[in-house]
C-alpha cells in the first residue's frame, strides 16, 4: 500500500492579490509547506497541478468578460504569467510530478491534467501502486472538490487534509465537503492527527 500527496492549484492567481483570490489562500500555502515539511517521506508520489490556461480565446468558454463565476471566469492562470506560478508560500521542492491542465479547455480536475511527459495523475498513480491519497489546496469548491471525486472514481482512498484547503464561497465550501463525505472521503484535521500521533 502507497499514498500520495495531491496538491491542487495552490496559485498565485487563486491567493491573496491575484485575479481570483481565494480567502486564506496565501495560509493553506504556507500550511502545505509546513505539512510537506514534516510529512514528504510519507508520500509514495506528491503530485501538484496548476491551471495553465491558453492567452489566446476564450479557454472553451472558461473565460468570459461577463462570468458567471460558476462555468465562466475572468481571465486567470494564463500559461508562463506570474499569476499561473506556483504561490511563493507553497515550497514545491518534494513535489514529484507537476501536471499542467485547463489548455484551451475548461479543467477543474487534476485528473484532466498531464505532466510535461504526458503523464496523467491516474497512470501516476497506478503506476506506483497508490492505493491511498491525502488531498489539499485550492480551491475546496471547484478544483479541490472535482479532484477528489476523480481520485475516488479511480479507486484510491482519499482523505480531505480540511485544515490545509480553501474555498471560494463558504456554504458552497460547506456542500463540496458533505459530497465528498458522502461519496467515500475522509475528512481529517491533518495538524490536530499529527499532533495525536
Amino acid at each position: 500500500m502507497s499514498r500520495a500527496l495531491l496538491i491542487v492549484d495552490v496559485q498565485n492567481d487563486f491567493t491573496e492579490g491575484g485575479a481570483l483570490a481565494v480567502a486564506g489562500g496565501d495560509t493553506v500555502a504556507s500550511a502545505v509547506t509546513a505539512h510537506l515539511a514534516a510529512h514528504a517521506a510519507e508520500y509514495a508520489v506528491v503530485i501538484a497541478s496548476r491551471d495553465w490556461h491558453d492567452a489566446e480565446g476564450d479557454n472553451g468558454g472558461h473565460f468570459s468578460d461577463e462570468p458567471d463565476y460558476v462555468d465562466s471566469w475572468p481571465v486567470h492562470c494564463v500559461a508562463g504569467t506570474d499569476g499561473a506560478a506556483y504561490d511563493p508560500l507553497l515550497v514545491t521542492d518534494a513535489v514529484t510530478h507537476h501536471v499542467l491542465k485547463g489548455q484551451g479547455v475548461p479543467a477543474y480536475s487534476m485528473f484532466e491534467g498531464r505532466t510535461e511527459d504526458g503523464e496523467t495523475v491516474g497512470g501516476i498513480l497506478t503506476a506506483h501502486g497508490v492505493t491511498d491519497a491525502d488531498a489539499v489546496g485550492i480551491a475546496t469548491d471547484h478544483c479541490v472538490r472535482a479532484s477528489v471525486l476523480d481520485a475516488i472514481a479511480h479507486g484510491v482512498h482519499v482523505r480531505v487534509l480540511t485544515d490545509l484547503i480553501a474555498g471560494v464561497d463558504e456554504q458552497a465550501s460547506r456542500a463540496a465537503l458533505a459530497e465528498l463525505a458522502h461519496a467515500g472521503a475522509e475528512l481529517v484535521d491533518g495538524a490536530a492527527e499529527a499532533e495525536a500521533r
